[in-house]
């Protein structure tokens, strides 16, 4: 077989990952869960090896050949785009590949918050979306780039590694590189990025401190950076940002964020109650009192407190939207305590809203 084959399989069970191993059945992750696929054969080291050698090119094939682990992006005619991660374990290669829906989608059919459209709509600062891995942060950040590029004349340049959604010119012209092909890494791009007269700067992931200085930097100097990061609420989003600077340079980290840094959209997905999966937002937008609060390390820890009471600027907290994702009947009790931030503290507001506990 093919890994066409594969893939075809993966998007007609409406999957989000397919799992390929040695001596063992393909897997498909649907709604969060992984599935084995019976009717397939097993996996041979022939075939995982010869998988990887039809999806990897370039650079990317050069790394895996090297004894490295290899990342790209697949597309196939009538099926889409994927993400590939390709490795080695136990001596023989193994696969996993990503579904990127194609095209973007609308923050309302997403169930993302009226803050996110406000913040895709600011013209400078930086905007972070972050979460753990599979928490949607790719469909978000795509439907904040689709948002622009329809609504505004600009030029977004994006920093990609790999480009997992294309996004076609519309009312804005839209330039997408992608590391290892166009630029060699991150700060490479990052720091070329200014000559060529962005207005919106898209970085897949900050990685290292140099890239970090620069989002701030050009944010500070009338940019919108949107980028992702693998942290689990905002305190913990601010508190990462600091992290990637030395010691002695940290309080001017702290003071570079709090001029620059619009909003935090922190993710997580839940088991929605009639099926799929329903994204559970953190959102911070950023205030005065914020400001203040990352500035000083004694106060970043009341981050979450402001956010609790930030309702009237469109923040909230997750264990906050849980509760409404409850009152609406869109998830069970059960699977918001287990995505909670405090559970104890979930308990206690749904019985004080008069559902059932």
């Amino acid at each position: 077989m093919h890994i066409n084959d594969y893939l075809r399989l993966l998007v007609d069970k409406e999957g989000s990952d397919l799992h390929l191993k040695v001596a063992g059945p393909a897997y498909i992750r649907i709604d969060g869960q992984l599935s084995e696929i019976h009717d397939l054969p097993r996996l041979t080291p022939r075939d995982t090896e010869r998988f990887a050698l039809d999806l990897l090119s370039g650079r990317a094939l050069e790394h895996f050949q090297a004894g490295e682990e290899a990342d790209c992006a697949y597309g196939v005619s009538g099926l889409g785009r994927f993400r590939v991660a390709v490795f080695r374990q136990r001596g023989s290669v193994g696969l996993v590949l990503r579904r990127v829906l194609p095209g973007t989608t609308d923050f309302a059919t997403l169930g993302l918050p009226p803050a996110v459209r406000k913040l895709a709509e600011e013209h400078r600062g930086l905007v972070l979306v972050t979460g753990p891995t599979g928490s949607g942060k790719t469909t978000t950040t795509a439907s904040m780039i689709g948002h622009i590029n329809a609504s505004r004349r600009c030029h977004i340049v994006t920093v990609e590694d790999p480009i997992e959604v294309l996004h076609a010119d519309r009312l804005s012209l839209v330039d997408q590189r992608e590391v290892g092909v166009d630029t060699a890494d991150f700060a490479s791009a990052m720091r070329s990025v200014a000559r060529q007269d962005p207005d919106v700067i898209f970085i897949g992931e900050m990685r290292d401190q140099e890239t970090v200085h620069a989002a701030l930097q050009a944010a500070e100097t009338g940019h919108l950076v949107i980028s992702t990061l693998h942290t689990t609420d905002a305190t913990e989003t601010v508190n990462r940002i600091i992290d990637f600077f030395p010691p002695h340079q940290q309080q001017q980290a702290r003071l570079s964020l709090a001029n620059s840094l619009q909003g935090v959209v922190c993710q997580r997905l839940v088991p929605g109650a009639a099926g799929g999966r329903v994204p559970a937002i953190e959102c911070l937008v950023m205030t005065t009192r914020l400001h203040e609060f990352i500035i000083d390390p004694m106060k970043t820890g009341l981050i979450s407190e402001a956010v609790a009471e930030g309702s009237y600027y469109g923040m909230q907290t997750f264990d906050q939207h849980l509760l409404a994702l409850l009152s609406d009947g869109r998830v069970t009790l059960r699977d918001a305590l287990e995505a909670a931030t405090s559970p104890h503290d979930l308990r206690i507001a749904v019985r004080a809203a008069g559902l059932s506990a």
